[in-house]
């Protein structure tokens, strides 16, 4: 059996890091379903990549390397970059890694072959420049969308517009992170997910989830949907679930199809989850319009589900049980 496409997604997701701009992350994750449509297994190895990490990168190899008065030299492994802290678009959340996973997901083939370069054009038709295309210093993995922006003005604190050819989102050029505090990565709780924190505050106010409101996808959060769902279908339709945050043939059996027009917490509890593994319903609200229908399609199609825009039976299985 092939590696799900949820599988290469939610590895990704976490490889990327919190500090990935939303941008790279969308098209990334598009790249990914697109190329799966066409049965190349892709899998992002590495995204957002602290100072800190960048300097232990540069250090192998060197003698005497040391920064923000740490030593990072590390004479035990060999030279993998000419880049340092700061000299990376990977530092700012502008550049990914990827490779191909084999059928079952559990290698990595790093052969630079025609499904490798197909990956790369999906890739540069999403808006991504291809480090194959470099003339000097080739980098088959690497993907970056740096808005033109060079490393110094980044490291001025610069940030770049960039517009998503996924949703058409658009972020504008900003100037508010100063370099001391890159420097200091500091990833708090306030660099979260928003509409995430926003989906953990209605969870813990509806259904007392207890959950952090730190706007991270964590794994507490689906089984919290989970028992959301159960308590909706206790209360609406007397289903007599256990409230468990399992997914199990009782609760498959008791949901109801989800189609456009509905309105109401399940519908809102379908566009989180939905939201959540990476296909953005243009709304978490609770009404089921068109950017969840979108969202529904698209995700129908990458799970190679019949594509009814209808949240049925098998799809509500694959969306909360896998």
């Amino acid at each position: 059996m092939p590696v799900s496409l949820q599988t290469l997604l939610e590895r990704s997701v976490k490889n990327m890091g919190s500090g990935i701009h939303p941008v790279i992350k969308e098209s990334a994750l598009e790249m990914i379903k697109r190329a799966y449509e066409e049965g190349i297994y892709v899998q992002i190895s590495a995204g957002y990549r602290s100072m800190e990490e960048q300097a232990k990168l540069y250090g192998q190899g060197r003698l005497g390397y040391s920064y923000n008065g740490k030593n990072y030299s590390n004479m035990s492994k060999p030279k993998v970059t000419n880049a340092k802290p700061g000299q990376s678009y990977h530092n700012f959340g502008l550049a990914i890694d990827y490779f191909i996973s084999s059928d079952d997901g559990r290698r990595g083939l790093w052969t630079v072959n025609d499904q490798w370069r197909r990956v790369a054009e999906i890739g540069k038709e999403l808006g991504f420049n291809w480090g194959g295309d470099w003339k000097h210093f080739k980098d088959y993995p690497h993907l970056e969308m740096a808005g033109g922006l060079s490393y110094s003005q980044l490291q001025s604190g610069k940030r770049p517009s960039l517009t998503s050819k996924v949703s058409g989102t658009y972020t504008p050029p900003e100037r508010k992170v100063a370099p001391e505090v890159i420097k200091k990565e500091s990833l708090s709780k306030n660099n979260g997910d928003p509409i995430i924190k926003a989906i953990q505050k209605t969870l813990n106010s509806r259904y007392n989830a207890k959950l952090d409101i730190d706007g991270l996808n964590k794994t507490k959060m689906k089984t919290a949907l989970i028992k959301g769902l159960q308590t909706e279908l206790n209360k609406q339709f007397k289903a007599g679930l256990d409230v468990d945050g399992k997914w199990g043939t009782k609760t498959k059996a008791a949901v109801r199809n989800v189609r456009k027009g509905a309105k109401g917490n399940i519908t809102y509890i379908v566009q989180a989850m939905l939201y959540i593994k990476d296909y953005n319903p243009k709304g978490v609200d609770g009404h089921f319009g068109d950017g969840t229908e979108s969202a529904v399609r698209a995700f129908q199609r990458a799970n190679r589900l019949d594509v009814d825009e209808i949240v049925g039976k098998t799809t509500f299985a694959k969306l909360f049980g896998s």
